[in-house]
C-alpha cells in the first residue's frame, strides 16, 4: 500500500503528474508549449517507470493513462442528468430572422437578443463528468436521454484535462457536467488512412466515422493512437460557477483548462451572427477541421430558462446549416427497395463520384411523385448533393446533357421481392408491398430489431440474418430467441464457436431498457426519441399496449399519425402475439413501473403561463418523479392544468372542458401531500 512507499517516489510522481498536466495544457489548449516534445516525454516515461513499480500509486487522473487502459468487455451505459437535444435547422437569413422573432415573442420583448455564434464541428457529441476538478466519467451522446460510457477512450485524448486549472483564481466546481465534440482535424485525418494504407487496412471514409469508430474501440490503447481532438461549447448540471451568460460560461471554462473555439463570437446581434456565418462560410474549407454549419444560441442563461425546450430541441439555439456540396454525375439505373414497413424506395445508382470527401454511389429518389417532379431518368447526368452533407439526393437533372437514349423509370405494380401488389394510400406518397411475410420485410425488421439502437445483438449482421431468413429459420424477431447452436453452425461462414458467440451476444441482449425495446418493435414513426418519451410516460408495455389515441396525443412530442401508428400496431393481434412471445422466451424490460411510484402517480398535467419560482423543466421533473406525467396540450385527460403569469389559450380550452386549473403553490402541495 502507499504507507510503505518511500516518501520521496510519492514527492516525485506528485511533482511529475502536476508538472505534465501542466504542459499538456499548454500545449494541447494554449498551443504555447514550454519545454520540447522530448523532455515531455522523458517525464512521462519516468512516471509510467515509478507507477509501474510502485502500483499503489495508480490514480484515475494520472497522464499515463493517456496511453490507454486495459481493454473492456463492453461499454455500459450511462443516463444525462439534462438531455443532450438536438438543434432545429435554419438554412436561409430568412430562417435565422424568424428564430429570432420566435424568440422575441416568446419572451414578450421587443427589444435586441444578444446571441453567441459557433462553429458547427461534424463530430461526436460528449459530456465529461468532473467532481471536485477532477475527470471521473465521459459519455457518448447516445439517444440524447443516455449514452455509453467511454471514460477509458476520453481520458486518451491530450486536450482533455483530468485535473482542472486553477491557477486564475477560479475555485474548481464540486459538480460540472460539461458538453463538447470529438473530432479529427484533416491533417491528422490524413496521416491515419496514410498509415492504415501502409498496414494494408481500409481507409476510412471520412473524419467523422473515423472519430467515432475510435470512440468505440474496447480497447482505449487503441483509441491512444488515433489523433482525437476535443472543443467544448456548454454545461449541463453545474455547482459552485456563477454564471450569467453563455459566452460567461465560456470565459469560465476556458479559466478551467478547458479547450474552446478560438471561432466563437458572444454577445452579438443577430444581424452580426449573420455575418459571422458567411464569413465562416468562405472560411470553411481553410479551416483545420470540418464544419457544417453555426450555431446560434440566446447569450442570456437568463432567457435561455425561460425559453426552455421542446420534447426534440432548446428553443434557444438554432443552427445555421451551411449549404450542400454538390458535384454532377450520371444515373446508371433505378432500383427499389423494400424496407421493413414495406414502403417501396427508388433508388438511383450512380457513376461513383467524391462528394466533401466520401464517395457517393447511391442517392435516394424517395418516392414515385420525387422521381415525376424531377423527371428523372436512367441515363441522366445528375447533380447530386448531400443533403445536410449527409445523406445523397439528387438535386436536378441537367437535361441539356441529354442524348435520346434515356430510359424512363416506372414504379413496379407489384412488389420486386415477394411479387404482392403494391398500393398507395390516399394520404400517402409511398407504396406500399402490405404482405407482412414479405421476406424484404421480415429482414429489414429483423436488422432493425438487432441493430445498435435495439437490442444490438453482436455478430447477428446483415449478411447472416438473410441466409436465416431465405433458409425459412426466421419468420420474425421473435425467433431469435429461439435460435440453437446446431441450427447456426451449419450456415455458411459459420461454426460451433462462432454460433455459440452469436447465442451468448443473443442472451446477453435479453435485459433491455423499456426505450429501447419500443424502438426495437420497429413501430411505423416511433424511431428512437418517440420510443424514450412513450417509456418515460407510460413505464409499463402493458400499459402502452392499452392505450388511447386521446392518451397519446396528450402527450407533448407525439402527434395523431405517431399516435394513430402506436395503437394500430399493438391493436394488431400478430404483433401482440410477438411481443408475447418476446416476454416469454427470456427478454426482461428494464425499469418497468418505475414511473408508477409516487404521490402524483397516474395523474396528467398540462403547464402554461410563467410560474414563480420554477421553470416549465424544472416544474415537469418534479412531477415526473413524484410519478405524474406532463403532455403538451389539454385533453379530457388532462388531470390538473398548472398556470403561471400570462397564460395561453390552453387556460381556455381547460376551462372549456372542465379541467382543475392550479397554481404552482397548489401544485407543491399536491407533491407532498400522502407522504
Amino acid at each position: 500500500m502507499q504507507k510503505n512507499i518511500d516518501p520521496e517516489v510519492i514527492k516525485s510522481v506528485t511533482r511529475l503528474r502536476e508538472a505534465l498536466h501542466r504542459h499538456g495544457y499548454r500545449y494541447y489548449v494554449l498551443d504555447d508549449p514550454e519545454i520540447s516534445d522530448a523532455e515531455y516525454d522523458r517525464m512521462m516515461q519516468e512516471l509510467i517507470r515509478l507507477e509501474t513499480n510502485y502500483p499503489g500509486l495508480s490514480s484515475p487522473d494520472s497522464p499515463t493513462l493517456r496511453v490507454g487502459a486495459p481493454p473492456l468487455d463492453k461499454f455500459e451505459t450511462v443516463a444525462h442528468s439534462i438531455p443532450m437535444l438536438s438543434l432545429d435547422n435554419g438554412f436561409s437569413d430568412a430562417d435565422i430572422f424568424e428564430f429570432d422573432l420566435r424568440v422575441k415573442r416568446s419572451l414578450d420583448t421587443d427589444d435586441a437578443i444578444l446571441y453567441t455564434a459557433e462553429p458547427k464541428l461534424d463530430g461526436v457529441a460528449v459530456e465529461l463528468v468532473y467532481e471536485n476538478g477532477r475527470l471521473i466519467s465521459a459519455s457518448t451522446r447516445g439517444d440524447g436521454f443516455s449514452g455509453e460510457l467511454i471514460t477509458s477512450n476520453v481520458r486518451t485524448i491530450r486536450s482533455v484535462p483530468m485535473v482542472l486549472e486553477t491557477g486564475k483564481g477560479r475555485k474548481n466546481p464540486s459538480l460540472l457536467e460539461i458538453r463538447g465534440e470529438i473530432f479529427i482535424g484533416k491533417e491528422g485525418f490524413k496521416r491515419l488512412n496514410d498509415r492504415r494504407l501502409d498496414q494494408n487496412l481500409p481507409p476510412f471514409a471520412n473524419p467523422r466515422n473515423a472519430a467515432a469508430g475510435s470512440l468505440r474501440q474496447l480497447d482505449s490503447r487503441i483509441t491512444a493512437e488515433r489523433p482525437l481532438e476535443i472543443f467544448f461549447y456548454g454545461i449541463g448540471r453545474v455547482a459552485d460557477l456563477d454564471l450569467e451568460s453563455h459566452g460567461d460560461t465560456l470565459q469560465a471554462l476556458q479559466e478551467l483548462g478547458f479547450r474552446i473555439n478560438p471561432n466563437i463570437r458572444s454577445k452579438i446581434t443577430i444581424e452580426a451572427a449573420i455575418d459571422c456565418y458567411r464569413d465562416l462560410s468562405e472560411r470553411r474549407n481553410l479551416l483545420p477541421y470540418d464544419i457544417d454549419g453555426m450555431v446560434i444560441k440566446v447569450d442570456s442563461l437568463g432567457f435561455q430558462r425561460l425559453l426552455g425546450a421542446t420534447s426534440r430541441s432548446p428553443r434557444w439555439a438554432i443552427a445555421y446549416k451551411f449549404k450542400a456540396l454538390q458535384e454532377t454525375t450520371r444515373v446508371i439505373d433505378i432500383a427499389v427497395q423494400v424496407g421493413r414497413t414495406g414502403t417501396l424506395t427508388p433508388v438511383a445508382h450512380l457513376s461513383p463520384v467524391r462528394i466533401g470527401g466520401v464517395t457517393v454511389g447511391r442517392a435516394t429518389l424517395h418516392n414515385e411523385d420525387e422521381i415525376r417532379r424531377k423527371d428523372v431518368r436512367i441515363g441522366d447526368t445528375v447533380l447530386v448533393q448531400r443533403a445536410g452533407d449527409v445523406i445523397p439526393e439528387i438535386v436536378k437533372v441537367i437535361t441539356s446533357k441529354r442524348t435520346g437514349a434515356e430510359k424512363i423509370f416506372k414504379m413496379p405494380l407489384n412488389c420486386p421481392v415477394c411479387n404482392s401488389p403494391v398500393v398507395r394510400a390516399r394520404d400517402e406518397a409511398v407504396l406500399r408491398c402490405l404482405d407482412v411475410s414479405c421476406p424484404a420485410q421480415i429482414k429489414q425488421r429483423i436488422k432493425h430489431f438487432a441493430s445498435k439502437g435495439a437490442f444490438d445483438i453482436d455478430g447477428l449482421g446483415d449478411k447472416l440474418i438473410e441466409q436465416l431468413v431465405d433458409k425459412d429459420l426466421l419468420f420474425s424477431y421473435a425467433d431469435i430467441f429461439r435460435l440453437k447452436e446446431d441450427t447456426l453452425k451449419n450456415l455458411e461462414r459459420m461454426g460451433s464457436k462462432s454460433a455459440a458467440n452469436i447465442l451468448n451476444a443473443i442472451e446477453a441482449s435479453k435485459p433491455i431498457t423499456f426505450g429501447r425495446f419500443l424502438y426495437a418493435l420497429g413501430i411505423r414513426h416511433a424511431g428512437e426519441h418517440v420510443a424514450g418519451i412513450l417509456a418515460r410516460t407510460f413505464g409499463r408495455l402493458e400499459v402502452l399496449m392499452n392505450t388511447t389515441p386521446d392518451e397519446l396525443e396528450a402527450i407533448e412530442g407525439v402527434g395523431p399519425v405517431v399516435a394513430e401508428s402506436v395503437v394500430s400496431f399493438f391493436a394488431t393481434a400478430e404483433n401482440r402475439k410477438i411481443v408475447g412471445e418476446i416476454i416469454t422466451r427470456g427478454v426482461q424490460i428494464l425499469g418497468e413501473g418505475v414511473q408508477g411510484a409516487g404521490t402524483l402517480s397516474g395523474k396528467v398535467f398540462v403547464l402554461t403561463g410563467t410560474l414563480p419560482t420554477l421553470t416549465r423543466d424544472e416544474a415537469k421533473e418534479r412531477i415526473e418523479k413524484a410519478g405524474g406525467r406532463v403532455t403538451g396540450s389539454v385533453s379530457r385527460n388532462t388531470d390538473y392544468l398548472v398556470a403561471g403569469a400570462s397564460p395561453g389559450s390552453k387556460l381556455e380550452r381547460a376551462e372549456a372542458l372542465g379541467v382543475d386549473i392550479i397554481d404552482e403553490e397548489t401544485l407543491m402541495r399536491l407533491m407532498i401531500e400522502d407522504r
